[in-house]
């Protein structure tokens, strides 16, 4: 070997072992921290309430023919922005090659853009906080909600749209200048979106600077209560949050609760991380699962009217269009189509902890969007009756189980907003549910995985969907050692 590759001076670095550690201590110790240093939660509350007030949308649906520089493609029916940036909607047929009956056609987004979800942390006080905005997007169905410091796609921030320029923009740019503690590019909605990714980052600044009017400085313990409560925290800043590098701790550090003891890397797993990922491999490997675009006036099963694409027996969504007044925009009136579900869904993890360790129990999940096709989704995931009116309709495995689990074995429950930006109303019942049941429930689609498991994926982009993502953004918000049901915080029954 030594003949092939002449020794020369390494230019290698060490594994920073114990900077990982210090990094997991510290956002232990911000998730422990339930009162913030610059920001108190007396001032949060009447600075969250005044963006409220101020912070007012006005959307109003209107006919597909009205939207204001869109078009109907000639040919296709596909709905497109006449810049050809942003989005376009158009048709998606997936069917699996072994034949037979089985396939479906729908609207898809398309958005081959790359867009920026990126939060800025800073420690005040010796205590790690994260500059969040207060952000009102037209498919909020509450109007404000709380988003990372930065929510772009590239034609917003490349300011194609000719509004104001995006704050804080510079800290994702050149993210080498500063200290990033996580950087991967993740999915999106694999049922609405065809291949969307978005670059979710962090990164620590150490310079002094003011946030503006519609940004504060939030400890994680202020962001996880504020998780407890119904469509305040937004899909992409739980996506961002959920992608924090909790993981790295050494199992030796004696942590408060068992959401933190199972964060620590080499504490142990019903499989290895290895056997974890062969399994996903090979489910993608073995995927039968064909994709192609077809036309939006094509797409069998659906029907156009002047006024939405919806399904013809009036399940899964509809694509509507909206005109939107806004005032604390970079643009402050525009037109687009929005995607609206039919109904509430429910997004659900069953947890046990064995051998002491918490496992959430994951769903090998085809989607026809995802890159992959494959990725490790909740153990529910679904919108109850859209399956109820299907006839001859599969019975959902563990939904009963979840939806029927007694009160104490609830351990988080709140409804969640999906992304406002692309989504009108999309809503969905999150729930983190305690397992006292036979832990052997596995088959071919579900394993139970770690907690540092889940974390370590998470440094990687394509392993975990944006709503398992969403569930572990919650399960680290348990950090405290305390439920989150919305109802009141008490603590847990394990």
């Amino acid at each position: 070997m030594a003949d092939v590759f002449p020794a020369v001076a390494s230019p290698l670095r060490p594994p920073d072992r114990q900077g990982a550690m210090r990094t997991a201590a510290r956002m232990a110790e911000s998730a422990l921290a339930v009162e913030g240093v610059a920001t108190g939660n007396r001032e949060f509350g009447d600075w969250y309430a005044g963006r409220v007030r101020e912070d007012v949308a006005e959307v109003r649906r209107i006919a597909l023919a009205e939207l204001s520089g869109w078009h109907s493609e000639p040919g296709t029916g596909n709905l497109v922005h006449d810049s050809g940036r942003f989005f376009s909607v158009e048709g998606l047929a997936a069917e699996y090659v072994d034949g037979g009956a089985r396939g479906w056609e729908q609207p898809v987004i398309r958005q081959p853009e790359i867009g920026i979800l990126g939060l800025v942390a800073r420690e005040f006080g010796g205590v790690l906080h994260f500059l969040m905005q207060a952000k009102n997007e037209p498919g909020n169905h509450n109007g404000v909600q709380l988003s990372p410091t930065v929510q772009a796609t590239r034609s917003n921030y490349s300011r194609v749209h000719r509004g104001a320029s995006v704050p804080y923009l510079e800290f994702f740019q050149r993210p080498e200048r500063h200290r990033v503690l996580a950087d991967s590019l993740q999915s999106e909605q694999g049922s609405w979106f065809a291949g969307k990714r978005n670059r979710n980052i962090v990164v620590e600044v150490a310079e002094e600077f003011e946030a503006g009017e519609s940004f504060r400085w939030l400890t994680l313990g202020q962001i996880h209560r504020l998780l407890a409560e119904d469509d305040v925290i937004n899909m992409d800043a739980r996506s961002v949050l959920a992608c924090l590098p909790f993981g790295g701790a050494d199992a030796s550090v004696t942590a408060p609760t068992a959401v933190l003891r199972s964060c620590a890397d080499g504490t142990g797993a019903v499989h290895s991380t290895g056997e974890v990922l062969s399994w996903l491999a090979g489910l993608r490997a073995g995927s039968d699962l064909s994709v192609r675009r077809v036309p939006l006036d094509g797409v069998r099963g659906w029907k156009r009217t002047e006024e939405s694409v919806a399904h013809e027996d009036g399940r899964f969504f509809r694509v509507i269009g909206v005109d939107v007044r806004a005032s604390g925009r970079e643009v402050r009136q525009w037109t687009q189509p929005l995607i609206e579900p039919v109904a509430q869904g429910v997004v659900a993890f069953l947890v046990a902890e064995i051998g002491g360790v918490v496992h959430a129990l994951v769903n090998a999940r085809t989607q026809a969007g995802l890159i992959d096709k494959v990725e490790l989704a909740p153990t529910v995931q679904c919108v109850p009756s859209n399956y109820a009116q299907a006839p001859g309709a599969p019975q959902l495995r563990f939904l009963d189980e979840v939806l029927g689990a007694p009160a104490e074995r609830v351990l988080f429950d709140s409804r969640l907003s999906e992304e406002g930006g692309r989504f009108h109303h999309a809503v969905n019942r999150y729930l983190i549910v305690d397992w006292h049941g036979d832990h052997r429930i596995e088959d071919d689609t579900f394993r139970w995985v770690a907690l540092h498991q889940l974390a370590g994926l998470l440094r990687h982009g394509h392993y975990l969907n944006i709503e398992a993502r969403s569930l572990v953004a919650c399960l680290h918000s348990l950090a405290g050692g305390r439920r989150a049901t919305g109802t009141g915080e008490e603590a847990p029954a394990r």
